[in-house]
């Protein structure tokens, strides 16, 4: 039986904005206002972007099940995903897309396992998972932030707390609706170590920027119609005059380009992208 919400062949809701200008692939401008090409695949950790991408064909056949499992935040429900071996772990918050925390979430917490960093992939819809665009929207207004704000609190405790992970150094990824909320927790958290957002929408305010402690990487896409990549040269500006060390990558692809259950992934460009945020959670964490 083909499951909808765990293979939807969707893009995320910032994907559904009108046409905006487009403009060729590069980077944004670094904090020393230099221009970089992204970097091409590389390495990936335990799974390959061609592997990771096998898990999500779209085929009538069960998705392999996830490897972790299913933890309480003292209400709140997450899936935790371990490395090999013994604790400390470096570890990662995981925050899902407008759908939920669906399989493809559980996935890349599993990914960032194989790579030996405890995952915590949190839910923030309160185990709804939605299989159409009308759901997804629905669930994602229906957040409270206040809500929402207080789980990660409680999942960034956890992720040093609890004994099977212990870490000393955490950071915080997340995609679309998890990419804004990476980007949030990173300016309510001093001490985060690392925080990734893949084409979330921005802040602009550098005043509110100014709370971010920990070093943040953006990856974006320059056919996003919701991001253009304008607004991501604003989030960049921003965030250099706020002080935030960063780095903003965008790729020649469109929003919501790293999701293989999607109809908008691009391999190559997700590939880049992970070899990137790969090696910026190894150098932050380890």
């Amino acid at each position: 039986m083909r499951r909808a919400p765990l293979l939807a062949a969707f893009a995320c809701l910032a994907g559904i904005a009108a046409l905006a200008q487009e403009k060729p692939a590069d980077t944004q401008e670094s904090p020393a206002g230099k221009r970089e090409k992204p970097a091409g695949p590389g390495p990936t950790g335990g799974l390959t972007e061609e592997e990771f991408k096998a898990l999500h064909d779209l085929t009538d056949k069960e998705p392999p099940a996830p490897r972790g499992k299913m933890v309480d935040l003292d209400g709140a429900r997450a899936y935790l995903s371990l490395p090999k071996g013994e604790p400390p772990f470096p570890a990662v918050i995981v925050i899902h897309e407008w759908w939920g925390l669906t399989g493809h979430i559980q996935h890349w917490a599993d990914r960032l396992a194989a790579d030996g960093f405890a995952a915590l992939a949190v839910d923030l819809y309160g185990g709804k998972v939605a299989d159409n665009r009308d759901d997804a929207m629905r669930y994602m207004k229906g957040v409270d932030a206040a809500n929402a704000q207080a789980t990660l609190k409680r999942a960034h405790a956890f992720l040093k707390e609890d004994a099977r992970v212990k870490a000393a150094r955490r950071g915080c990824m997340g995609w679309c609706f998890g990419g804004a909320w990476t980007l949030k927790h990173a300016m309510a958290t001093p001490d985060l170590d690392a925080a990734i957002m893949y084409y979330g929408q921005p802040v602009l305010d550098p005043a509110e920027l100014k709370a971010i402690r920990a070093p943040l990487l953006g990856i974006f896409g320059n056919r996003d119609k919701s991001i253009p990549p304008e607004k991501v040269d604003a989030f960049g500006k921003a965030l250099a005059e706020a002080g935030v060390k960063h780095r903003i990558l965008s790729y020649d692809a469109d929003h919501a380009f790293a999701n293989p259950s999607g109809g908008r992934y691009d391999e190559t460009a997700a590939a880049a992208a992970w070899a990137e945020a790969r090696a910026f959670l190894s150098e932050r964490l380890r």
